[in-house]
Order: structure tokens, then sequence, then C-alpha cells
């Protein structure tokens, strides 16, 4: 198996790119191959090291692209012209076979594009989605989407239900995954023309296609540990994945300061540190790794564009996993199986 990281793409490239890589490649059985400027890699590599990255480990390797997509370029231009950038070049390598899986925390726009004109939807998905993790109680929870498609149809919100069936039973054993329509209330006449409409949609056929639609969901029910997956446009689903993390990080610092904020709250801490910590770690959304994003041909994983290098490694172990479980591969089969 070979993951393909695009060194170049996000906010901390390519420190935390090559980092990430570095940390995961013990932890993964994988090859691990770092997408861009070659030159800049090795000295990165030695700066940080003082090794070649031969030296580091034989599956940890480099493939040169000369150019970058920066944040602000226009994504199908950018994916057209710069046809040498860690991206494109990545986006071949994984359609002609060369890699398994590839991550990018790049340019979102960029990555979709590319992902969808370049490695190509899978027959008879409209629109692919992003699907993330988040943590729920005592479980987990998918959110799709969480950013692609800003602008949705109900046929669309429909596939996004599919897929996520389809993906949380063969990549996590959920025999029959609880999909809920993210929407302001839990009654079939509340939300805008989009959600009613892909409310009736997803009643109508969620028997037909093995969806089991479990009806509106509001947000603050959704991590309540009974909902598998929630479906929603890709404007609604990035605001509140984005204000999600931002309250888990309002949280944990509000905690830690409280707890800290004199001796004898540190003294009365000491005991509770074991589970202090279980907390910490079930509201770091960095263990959860990147999103998936399900429609395309071959696995492709959007990383966080702020991404440090403990997230890269989590979705490096994470992409390995993907690919382990055939995730994309399964979604091909019974998707079509079902046209």
């Amino acid at each position: 198996m070979n993951i393909l990281l695009d060194a170049m793409g996000g906010d901390n490239a390519p420190d935390a790119n090559i980092k990430g890589a570095v940390n995961a490649i013990t932890k993964v059985k994988a090859n691990v191959t770092l997408v861009g400027k070659e030159e800049v890699i090795r000295s990165k590599i030695k700066e940080f090291y003082g090794k070649e990255i031969e030296e580091i480990s034989e599956r940890l390797k480099i493939k040169n692209a000369t150019e970058t997509i920066e944040m602000e370029d226009q994504p199908t231009v950018a994916i057209k012209h710069k046809k040498d950038s860690s991206m494109v070049v990545g986006f071949k390598m994984l359609k002609e076979g060369e890699g398994d899986v590839f991550i990018s925390a790049g340019n979102s726009g960029a990555l979709l594009a590319g992902a969808t004109l370049l490695v190509g939807r899978i027959k008879g998905i409209d629109r692919p989605a992003l699907a993330g993790i988040l943590p729920a109680y005592k479980s987990q929870l998918l959110l799709i989407d969480a950013g692609s498609n800003t602008n949705c149809k109900p046929i669309n919100l429909l596939q996004f239900a599919q897929m996520s069936t389809i993906y949380l039973r063969n990549t996590f054993g959920i025999e029959k995954p609880a999909i809920g329509l993210l929407n302001i209330g839990t009654e079939e006449t509340k939300g805008n023309e989009l959600v009613r409409e892909s409310y009736n949609l997803l009643k109508e056929k969620s028997e037909e296609l093995n969806i089991n639609f479990v009806g509106n969901v509001e947000g603050r029910d959704a991590f309540s540990g009974k909902i598998d997956a929630i479906v929603t446009d890709g404007f609604t689903g990035n605001v509140f994945l984005k204000t999600t993390e931002g309250l888990g990080k309002f949280v944990k610092r509000t905690l830690t300061e409280s707890l800290t904020k004199n001796l004898i709250s540190k003294i009365c801490t000491i005991p509770c540190l074991p589970a202090i910590n279980r907390f910490k770690k079930t509201m770091d959304y960095k263990t959860y790794g990147g999103a998936l994003f399900l429609g395309v041909k071959k696995p492709v994983v959007k990383a966080h564009g702020s991404s440090d290098e403990r997230l890269f490694e989590y979705t490096i172990q994470q992409a390995e996993k993907f690919v382990e479980n055939k995730a994309v591969e399964r979604m091909i089969e019974e998707f079509e199986a079902k046209k």
C-alpha cells in the first residue's frame, strides 16, 4: 500500500506535513510518499532530523512536484493549469495506481475539483461529498456534507444518506446506521424548502434503498449517541463542523483554566486526572483525522487546513484503514448494485 500525502498543502506546510509523515511511518505498514518540491522536503528533513529521508525509513519516499496550489487560487483553473502541482501530481498517481489513497490539507475547492475531474465520480452519484467523523456520546457521528457542496438538491441529500449507510456498515460494522436529517426542529413540516423536500424524499425512498432514516434531528441531539450520521448541505454542514470544533476548544480551555486556577484547585484535580484526560481525548477532534471524500472512484481524504503534525499523523493512520477496509470499492459495488 502507498499513501500519498500532499506535502505542500495546508497552513503549516511543509513542516507539519513532513513531521506528521515521519511520526506516522512507525505506526502504519504502508509506504508514505510525500508529494511536493523534493529539494525543499529533503532540506527540511535534514534540518529536523539531521538525516536523509532514506535513513529515516525505506518506506518514506518523495515524489517531486514543482508547483503548489495556493489557498487563493481559483480551484478549477488551478487544477487545469498547475499540472505539476503537488495536488495534481498526487491525483494522477492515485488514478494511475501509483498510490492507494491521497491526503491533502490544501485548497478545499481545488481538492474537490481535482477529485471529481481527475479521479472521477462513482457512476450514478450526482455529487460527491465530504464525510467527517465527530465524537458523540459513547460513539461517533458522521457528518455529511461537511463542506463540499454549498448548494444542494433533495436528490443530493438522499444520495448522501445512501453513501453514509454503505460507508458506516462496511467500514465501522454498523448494520443499520441511524441516519438523521439536520434541521431546526423534529417535525416534518420544519425547515426550509430543501430540507422539507429532502425529508419527503428520504421518507419515500428509505425502505427501497435500505436507509434507516430516523427523521429530522436538531443540532443539540446530534451528539446523543443515538444517531450515527447526520445529512445536510455543505454550507450548513461546514458551519456545524466549525462551530462544534470551536465549542470543543472552548470547553477544554475553560476546564483546564478552572482546574489550575489556584493551588487548592490543582491539588483537588490530581485524583481526577485520569478521567479529565479521557474527557480531553474524547473532545479532541484531531484524533478523528480527516474527512473522506465519498462518491469518487479512489480514496481521497481532506485534512484540516490548519493541520499540525499530530493531525497529519492521525490522518495517515486513518487513511490506511480506509484502504484496508476497501471503503471505496464497497461503495462502488453496493451503490451501483442499487441502480
